[in-house]
């Protein structure tokens, strides 16, 4: 029987050997083949199952919030009353809008976008165990819509560590935690699809785009890494429709923990200000300047009294990293700068004929600088100018010395530009690149003056 066994064995192995023999020597080959790539999966975990959302989700969810704003409304029951400023026919109405925020303190600091507490009559938090406080305001930034707000709670609060949101990269999972649609508590999953995006078109803003879809309601949300980690504050999303079907955009973190904490110490932002103005360098952008450099930020122009001003930058110079940071265009060079504080230096590595040169350059308080065009300087207004003239933004009129309007120098300082050819005023920054931008050097203004008169100028 054993040798009736190995009869069998032997004979299984030697039909196995010929058959593998015939394929690989006699079989007619087709001409067809399939090529196995290397197995370079085991290096990258693009499943889900490889990583821990739960412990994320489950460190996050408690510190997110649920923010109602209550705004009262007027309400005109005839229209002829709102067009014509007719009385007696009016009432207020208490309109309730909805959003999300984020703990950041035990002792019940949150933070949360300014779009869902503008304008609030009274504000109400809701935790994620349904007990709901009054909360105050503490301070805004409306450029980059962040807001601060604060509830007194009767027990010491979870609330999200700040992760570093420069450290982040394109292709990292993150969760978006928020209250879309008001259903509380809600956990989303996506990936880092670009960093520093802005939509403006004019590098002010710099996102943090992602996939994870973020719904009306999740404005003022958290968006954190898979360590629980807040890199960012949910703000907008992208979409036809107004709900997700695209990509969603958060404020970077760095950014939103140096605005909260200016909120804390002084009140408002303290913004440094580097002091260049120019674009973004690309291939075709550096063929018509004769440039072999095809990335970073070009200096067209230096703002007086800035620190770039003083430190020596030049126009021509291409900006390509700050503080060993690589610059590619403004968004980049916004977003980091925006981490700064008036008087921090920041070293700023530029290729000027050729060679590279580092410069160290002291970052300027943006209210002291004055920008210039067309023989007109520019100021940004103050807190002071705001209260005076009930206005929330605008631009001061320094100086003229634009020959053509020199006659009207004395009306014209000091008065408040409130919109150049019917678009709002909010900054100086605005201003100046939509100035230069045009092809005509004429623009008509609308401007408020120190008397407190509407005037229209062309100049």
């Amino acid at each position: 029987m054993k040798r009736l066994g190995s009869i069998f064995l032997v004979s299984l192995l030697s039909g196995a050997i010929t058959l593998g023999a015939y394929k690989f020597f006699i079989e007619p080959k087709n001409g067809s083949t399939i090529t196995v790539a290397p197995n370079y999966a085991r290096n990258v975990s693009l499943g889900s199952e490889n990583i821990n959302f739960t412990d994320a989700a489950e460190s996050t969810i408690h510190s997110v919030v649920h923010v109602k704003n209550m705004t009262n409304q007027r309400i005109y029951r005839d229209p002829l009353e709102f067009i014509f400023g007719m009385r007696g026919g009016t009432e207020r109405q208490m309109q309730v809008g909805t959003g999300s925020g984020v703990i950041i303190s035990e002792d019940g600091y949150i933070v949360t976008n300014n779009h869902v507490i503008d304008n609030a009559s009274e504000l109400e938090v809701t935790l994620n165990n349904n007990k709901s406080y009054k909360a105050k305001l503490i301070g805004t930034d409306s450029k980059m819509d962040i807001a601060l707000i604060k509830i007194d709670a009767d027990e010491k609060l979870p609330y999200i560590i700040f992760g570093d949101s420069e450290s982040v990269k394109v292709g990292e999972w993150v969760l978006a935690v928020g209250n879309p649609y008001n259903l509380t508590s809600t956990v989303t999953a996506g990936i880092i699809s670009a960093k520093a995006r802005d939509l403006s078109n004019e590098g002010l803003q710099s996102f943090i785009q992602t996939d994870a879809a973020v719904n009306p309601g999740n404005s003022g949300g958290a968006l954190v890494n898979t360590r629980g980690e807040l890199i960012g504050i949910n703000t907008m999303i992208s979409s036809p429709t107004g709900s997700y079907t695209g990509y969603s955009f958060a404020v970077p973190s760095n950014i939103t923990r140096k605005i909260i904490e200016d909120l804390m110490q002084f009140g408002n932002v303290q913004r440094g200000i580097l002091g260049v103005e120019g674009r973004e360098l690309n291939s075709t952008f550096a063929e018509e300047i004769g440039s072999k450099q095809s990335r970073g930020f070009y200096i067209e122009g230096v703002t007086k009294k800035s620190g770039a001003e003083k430190a020596g930058l030049k126009s021509g110079d291409v900006i390509i990293e700050l503080d060993n940071k690589k610059i590619n265009g403004f968004s980049e060079l916004t977003s980091y700068i925006n981490t700064k504080r008036p008087d921090e230096v920041v070293n700023v590595t530029v290729i000027r004929d050729g060679n590279e040169k580092t410069i160290p350059v002291k970052l300027t308080k943006k209210e002291l600088l004055i920008y210039e065009f067309n023989g007109v300087e520019f100021e940004d207004i103050s807190s002071n100018d705001k209260k005076q003239f009930k206005i929330d933004s605008g631009v001061k009129i320094k100086s003229v010395n634009n020959e053509e309007i020199i006659d009207y120098a004395t009306e014209l300082e000091g008065s408040i530009i409130l919109s150049v050819d019917g678009r709002k005023v909010d900054d100086i920054e605005k201003l100046t690149r939509y100035l230069k931008s045009k092809k005509s050097p004429k623009s008509q203004y609308r401007i408020i003056t120190k008397k407190g008169q509407l005037i229209q100028a062309i100049f």
